[in-house]
């Protein structure tokens, strides 16, 4: 009998899991309710964005993938990491017997309203219904994910990171946008300004936040400070090359060459190039009242 085919372990969340937001969670606890019922719950991650392998033009990521494999197995998922490469051109029925059947021995699968999967998208979630039930594979279909009356997908949140609306990309998200990268040596000019800054490049892939100044939040040698971080260029300075500038409220130590991670949580202002170094110093006392009354306001 087909059914014999399927071992029936895992209850698989599928879909294209770029960030982890309150829509993708959606989908991801389902399969952890279905879960319950003897399966264990796993999610299915491509190794890159489909969207980076099919079009010529690629598109950044909200959530570095450590992070986000991070997040599922403290959640208690088993993760599938799979090759879009190596799929892409399978047809559903076979992205259905090779793949849930015979690598993920799925014996319940879950996914969003709007799921394609197959060679140029050939199968949506009806399909996959039809082409589960021969397997007595168990299919959930979640509807769309609204929030204060609009869907939520990664493309609105990626949209809200580059216009500095970050404060509505993190409601959609469900966490603060955060990224993680080593400490690299500046040219040391904020110890001049009486506001010492660590100095990190962006991950690579990351989707860029509109320059400017934010409140955030930094986490250095396992402790929580505030910070005012400034995303760009440093234009007062003629700098050229994109970063993150944060200064450490409260902070004294030498952090050089470990790795720190920041998370934005409101934009204060947009970057802009001051006509000297004095004037800076006063915007960086006025940006850090900002900052500390935003988070007062916010306990």
């Amino acid at each position: 009998m087909i059914n014999d085919l399927c071992k029936k372990e895992y209850a698989v969340a599928l879909g294209c899991f770029d960030g982890l937001h309150t829509a993708h969670m959606a989908v991801i606890n389902e399969a952890a309710r279905l879960s319950s019922e003897g399966l264990l719950p796993a999610v299915m991650l491509f190794d890159e964005h489909p969207r980076n392998v099919i079009a010529e033009n690629g598109i950044p990521c909200l959530l570095q993938k450590d992070k986000r494999e991070a997040m599922l197995k403290n959640a208690g998922f088993h993760i599938f990491t799979v090759s879009f490469r190596e799929i892409k051109d399978m047809s559903p029925e076979e992205f259905v017997r090779d793949v849930l059947v015979g690598s993920f021995h799925s014996g319940a699968v879950v996914c969003g309203y709007n799921y394609r999967f197959g060679k140029n998208g050939a199968g949506d979630s009806e399909k996959l219904i039809a082409l589960c039930k021969e397997y007595g594979i168990a299919v959930s279909v979640c509807p769309e994910f609204v929030l204060d009356g609009k869907s939520v997908s990664s493309t609105r949140i990626r949209k809200a990171v580059e216009e500095g609306r970050i404060s509505d990309a993190n409601k959609m998200l469900g966490y603060e946008f955060t990224y993680s990268s080593e400490i690299f040596t500046g040219d040391r000019r904020g110890r001049l300004l009486g506001a010492p800054t660590i100095n990190q490049y962006l991950p690579e892939g990351l989707v860029i936040p509109r320059f400017g100044v934010y409140a955030s939040k930094v986490n250095a040698d396992g402790k929580e400070y505030l910070g005012v971080t400034n995303i760009g260029s440093r234009p007062t300075f003629d700098g050229k090359s994109v970063r993150s500038e944060t200064y450490i409220i409260d902070y004294s130590g030498d952090l050089y060459g470990k790795t720190v991670t920041v998370s934005l949580f409101e934009f204060i202002r947009d970057e802009k190039k001051f006509p000297d170094a004095d004037t800076l110093k006063m915007q960086i006392s006025e940006d850090v009242k900002k900052t500390l009354l935003y988070f007062s306001d916010k306990n």
